[in-house]
C-alpha cells in the first residue's frame, strides 16, 4: 500500500509539471526586443502576475508535492473478519448453539463489509486528490493569463 501512495505522489507531481509546462505561454519579441530585455520583462511580468493573482507557482507546486499521503490501513480486512466472527459467534450461540457457523458467516460478512469501506475511503481520497489537481491547474491558468496580459502590454506576441 505504501508503494501505491508513493506512486500516486510521483504521478501527481509529474501531472503538475506537465500541466505547468503545457500552460506556459510562448512569448515572441514582436518589436525586436533583445534577449536581455525579454528576460527583464518576463521577470517583471511574473512578479506582477504573482502579486495580482496571489498565485505563487513555486509554492503551488511545493504544496502539491508535500500533500500528506493518506494513512495506510493495515490489517483492515483481518479486523473486519475478526469483528464479524465475534459478532457471528454471539448471534450463532444465541440462535441455538451454532457458534461455529455463526463465526464463519460473521467472518465472511465482516471481511466484505471492511473491504467495501476501504474501497469507499480510497475513492474519496482519489476524488480529493483530483479536486486538488484541478484547483492547482485553474490557479496556474489564471497566473499564466496574467503573465500573458503583461507581456502583450509590453509589446510581445504571446501564444
Amino acid at each position: 500500500m505504501q508503494r501505491i501512495a508513493s506512486l500516486a505522489i510521483v504521478l501527481t507531481l509529474a501531472l503538475i509539471a506537465c500541466v505547468a509546462v503545457a500552460q506556459q505561454p510562448i512569448i515572441y519579441p514582436a518589436r525586436g526586443q533583445s534577449a536581455m530585455q525579454q528576460q527583464t520583462d518576463t521577470a517583471q511580468c511574473h512578479a506582477w502576475a504573482q502579486q495580482t493573482t496571489g498565485v505563487d507557482p513555486v509554492a503551488l507546486a511545493e504544496q502539491m508535492a508535500s500533500s500528506p499521503p493518506q494513512p495506510q490501513q493495515r490489517g483492515g480486512l483481518l479486523r473486519g473478519a475478526g469483528g464479524g466472527a465475534l459478532f457471528g459467534t454471539l448471534i450463532g450461540g444465541a440462535a441455538g448453539g451454532h457458534w461455529g457457523e455463526g463465526a464463519g458467516i460473521g467472518a465472511v460478512v465482516g471481511t466484505m463489509g471492511m473491504g467495501m469501506r476501504m474501497r469507499r475511503e480510497q475513492q474519496q481520497m482519489e476524488m480529493q486528490q483530483t479536486g486538488m489537481r484541478q484547483q492547482a491547474s485553474s490557479q496556474l491558468a489564471t497566473y499564466n493569463r496574467a503573465v500573458s496580459a503583461c507581456m502583450t502590454g509590453r509589446g510581445y506576441t504571446v501564444e
